[in-house]
């Protein structure tokens, strides 16, 4: 129940509320994300990644006190497809379709296009966090959805998720951690002696075809060198025969708004380009987001995607290095596996059984497969 002073109100466009209100309660919820700054989630809205047009209708549902503004904002989106997510329900969207029930529209929270772990109830306290999820659960049943989903939530929200009756999935990620690294060669060395030769011939792969790498940060990222980026990552889509999620536009609103958290690193031969891995990051975390290339080379996506983001992160003494969603081939180069969660509501009563009967034999399996993979972890006992 909200308090007397505490009204909802949903909005169809980040344009509608202000930056610093958002960013403050982003803030509050505790991680210094670039992805859940005003600036992120907006920018894919006005460059046309997030529209109606796209499947991705901005339904954002906030809480304002009226004196002390904006206590709760839910990044919410009303989708007419499952793309962008990387939490899978085509399954369930194929079982409802074999019952001639609609699965879309349906309801998600999350930063879309980005399987990033973080808050997705910003809120200024606890109570406003409960009245938010609470509205959230009466907005989806009133607009007669057929399901909410709140894809990579922080742990630390799950036991409130759980308790208002969301079913909560999990999943695996790759992650890399940094104890302290003094070198990329300290790094190499806390590894079993094959991994470690692995690493070396696939950097000498690369080095032997002419190939060296600039990193770039900041200023240095310049017009060309994101027009550059965008090509890369756009031909990643177009050699598959799909379209890019994200346009160009929004490539240089990155890089206009945001170029103090962007990691560009470019791969070259006779100093032109042919290949980049494009990377958000913080004083304590780094995410590998995009990765493209004019050119195939052997080894040369582990190179530009991982090992020239660990060794910025060690230069950087960055803590923590996530590299995107799947990717078991992660674990050869020291990346571990970690859990990943999302919390579902489903209004229908007998898919909503079935489908909590579906995750309890998931969970038994994902258990099973990470246990497999810590078993099988490429550093020294």
């Amino acid at each position: 129940m909200l308090a007397p002073d505490m009204r909802t109100r949903l909005f169809d466009s980040y344009a509608e509320i202000p930056a610093a209100e958002w960013n403050r309660l982003s803030a509050a919820a505790g991680e210094a994300q670039p992805f859940l700054q005003h600036a992120f989630l907006a920018g894919l809205e006005s460059t046309g990644c997030t529209l109606p047009r796209t499947g991705w209708s901005p339904q954002l549902l906030t809480l304002w006190d009226d004196t002390a503004g904006l206590q709760a904002a839910l990044p919410m989106y009303a989708k007419t497809h499952s793309m962008g997510e990387f939490v899978f329900d085509w399954s369930w969207a194929d079982a409802y379709a074999q019952h001639r029930l609609p699965y879309y529209p349906k309801l998600t929270v999350a930063v879309p296009f980005s399987p990033i772990q973080g808050p997705r109830l910003l809120a200024a306290d606890a109570a406003a966090r409960t009245a938010l999820l609470d509205a959230a659960l009466a907005h989806a049943q009133e607009g007669d959805f057929s399901s909410l989903h709140i894809l990579f939530p922080a742990p630390e929200e799950l036991p409130l998720l759980e308790e208002k009756g969301l079913l909560i999935r999990r999943g695996v990620q790759f992650h890399w951690q940094n104890p302290g690294y003094g070198s990329f060669e300290d790094f190499l060395g806390a590894l079993t002696s094959d991994k470690r030769k692995k690493i070396r011939q696939e950097q000498r792969r690369v080095r032997e075809a002419g190939i060296r790498f600039e990193r770039l940060t900041g200023a240095a990222i310049r017009p060309e060198h994101i027009e550059f980026a965008y090509a890369c990552y756009a031909n990643t889509y177009h050699v598959r025969g799909r379209h890019p999620y994200l346009t160009p536009a929004f490539f240089r609103h990155l890089a206009a708004t945001m170029a103090d958290n962007l990691l560009l690193v470019l791969a070259l031969r006779d100093d032109e380009p042919i290949a980049m891995a494009l990377n958000l990051y913080t004083g304590d975390t780094l995410w590998g987001r995009y990765w493209g290339c004019i050119e195939e080379v052997s080894c040369l996506h582990f190179d530009t995607c991982y090992y020239q983001a660990i060794d910025f992160c060690i230069d950087r003494g960055i803590k923590l290095f996530e590299g995107g969603a799947q990717g078991e081939h992660k674990l050869a180069r020291g990346f571990m596996p970690t859990t990943t969660y999302s919390a579902h509501w489903v209004a229908h009563p007998e898919f909503r059984a079935a489908i909590g009967h579906f995750l309890q034999r998931e969970t038994q399996g994902i258990a099973e497969y990470i246990s497999e993979l810590d078993d099988h972890s490429p550093f020294k006992p």
